[in-house]
């Protein structure tokens, strides 16, 4: 746990990227809370930034004065009516009811059971692969390649397309809030990509999520924009918070020995450590627009300007956890926001649950024991999603 400290000059200008905030944002939010529990800043597009979970729940339930329309954490606020649409998640009511009444059979525990023996696969088979290695990294080696395996899966697509949607969301959410072409290009590919399957220009499996859509088509009266949307959605927010998350896991997991090998020894216990890994490193900073000038944690916000919510300040609050920087694995009251509230609350938690489960149950099972690698540092990524970019771990006993 570092010292409560905040970057020069962070109250009036932040930038999500100051190496003191990818590298430990809990020590910033603890000094926010303790001075000015909201800041703001006019760069990367501009925002303000509350870090209290009652100001950002406040922010979360108020539908009407804060949109969805726009999520991005950074760049520019898109005038209405030119944003990234991604239904529901980025509808507001009425509309946004339907949408997501569409989407909810496609998450129940039945639809997550049914992935689940896939992902279990893919999990162990890449456990295989890296078990006899002295060093790996495990971000790029493990964590990215299951929620890929999973949602490809979900959504039944040809497997050449597949090695694709990783390079598509590194372009997006990792190289897009520093790059804007980058972004702009994932986009057009991401986009053109989904409008071809629901043209029948490429071929769509009979069991996924898209083809589901489309025999809905008529029944919802859904509009070619609105499923390409929705697959749009699935893909970008079903891999790169998930991998995020695993990541961030492992990463306590190695640095914390005494968890790790209750862990290992208790994997019955997992089902509320991940509950409680996912509450500490929670890895979604989110984004609302002010429909109307406003009030956040007593800063004024003005109509067209971007609210944050870092979902893991909100979990990191003292007024509503106790010790809320230690990872108690079995914590027993833990009603985290890592998944959001409200109506936007993730219709996909309980398929992230049973991946990171399901991740952390393969590797435990077979590598027990391992340690973060003390040459080679790991490095997060910022802005929307936080986790793990590089993460070499070393494993003792491995083959050299």
């Amino acid at each position: 746990m570092g010292e409560a400290t905040l970057p020069d000059g962070w109250v009036g200008d932040f930038d999500l990227y100051d190496p003191a905030y990818l590298d430990e944002p809990s020590s910033v939010w603890r000094a926010m809370r303790e001075g000015c529990p909201v800041a703001r800043s006019s760069r990367r597009g501009g925002a303000v930034l509350p870090v209290r979970h009652a100001d950002i729940a406040a922010v979360a339930r108020d539908t009407a004065t804060f949109s969805s329309r726009a999520l991005e954490a950074t760049g520019p606020v898109p005038r209405p009516g030119n944003e990234l649409r991604m239904p529901p998640i980025t509808s507001d009511p009425p509309r946004h009811a339907g949408e997501r009444k569409v989407l909810l059979p496609l998450f129940n525990r039945a639809a997550v059971a049914a992935l689940e023996p896939g992902t279990r696969e893919a999990a162990a088979a890449l456990v295989d692969q890296v078990a006899g290695r002295p060093t790996v990294d495990a971000a790029d080696a493990f964590a990215r390649h299951i929620p890929i395996a999973t949602i490809a899966a979900m959504l039944d697509l040809a497997d050449d397309d597949v090695a694709q949607f990783s390079t598509w969301i590194v372009q997006f959410l990792k190289e897009g809030p520093r790059d804007q072409g980058a972004r702009l290009a994932a986009i057009a590919s991401i986009t053109g990509y989904f409008t071809e399957l629901v043209r029948g220009q490429r071929p769509v499996g009979g069991g996924g999520v898209v083809a589901e859509l489309l025999r809905r088509r008529d029944e919802e009266s859904l509009t070619e924009d609105q499923i390409v949307g929705m697959c749009f959605l699935l893909l970008v927010a079903g891999i790169d918070t998930t991998w995020s998350a695993i990541g961030s896991s492992l990463w306590h997991l190695a640095a914390h020995p005494d968890d790790r090998r209750r862990l290992a020894a208790e994997p019955e216990l997992l089902p509320t450590a991940v509950e409680e890994l996912i509450r500490v490193y929670a890895p979604i900073t989110i984004a609302r627009v002010a429909n109307a000038p406003a009030e956040v944690g007593g800063c004024p916000v003005a109509a067209g300007e971007r609210v944050l919510l870092p979902w893991a300040a909100a979990n990191r609050d003292p007024a509503v956890f106790t010790d809320p920087d230690l990872v108690v694995l079995d914590r027993a009251r833990n009603p985290h926001l890592a998944f959001g509230l409200g109506i936007h609350r993730c219709l996909g938690s309980g398929l992230a649950r049973m991946e990171i489960r399901v991740a952390l149950e393969e590797w435990l099972r077979r590598i027990p024991e391992f340690e973060l690698d003390p040459d080679r540092p790991v490095t997060w990524t910022g802005g929307n999603v936080r986790g793990p970019e590089s993460l070499w771990l070393q494993i003792p006993g491995s083959a050299p």
